[in-house]
């Protein structure tokens, strides 16, 4: 099971709307224990396209994001971005730049009044798995 924290969760949707209409960005931090996926913390990144489309992370930050990462002995789990106008599902440049099978990929919703938040597993072929998560 993939488990959240709660106030991670809610930095994510904070981001999501701070920088609505364009994309927000980031990464997903946290500790693999078996089966399970704990992701403890965000990395908020810069959308250096500032476009509602897509979105570039900036790399200075991203390494910057790694090393603090690394610091705080927590492994690289995956990256998350919003869509402010369409559906939490993978676009087909979302499929086309996931790169790594082996990290989750969340897209958070603001589509409609309520936002919706998933997570995604990409696989080499561009398949696309929903897992669950649970958010504590």
């Amino acid at each position: 099971m993939i488990y959240i924290d709660k106030l991670q969760y809610k930095k994510i949707l904070e981001q999501a709307r701070n920088e609505f209409p364009d994309e927000c960005c980031g990464y997903l931090a946290g500790l693999n224990h078996g089966e399970d996926i704990l992701i403890k913390k965000i990395y908020v990144l810069t959308n250096k396209d500032h476009s509602s489309k897509h979105f570039s992370m900036d790399p200075a930050e991203q390494f910057k994001a790694v090393k603090l990462m690394r610091t705080a002995k927590l492994s690289m789990i995956g990256n998350y971005h919003s869509h402010p106008y369409s559906p939490s599902r993978p676009s087909k440049e979302d499929k086309r730049l996931a790169f790594d099978d082996k990290i989750l990929y969340g897209i958070l919703s603001l589509e409609k009044e309520k936002p919706v938040f998933n997570l995604f597993k990409i696989d080499k072929d561009k398949n696309v798995k929903k897992p669950e998560y649970k958010i504590i």
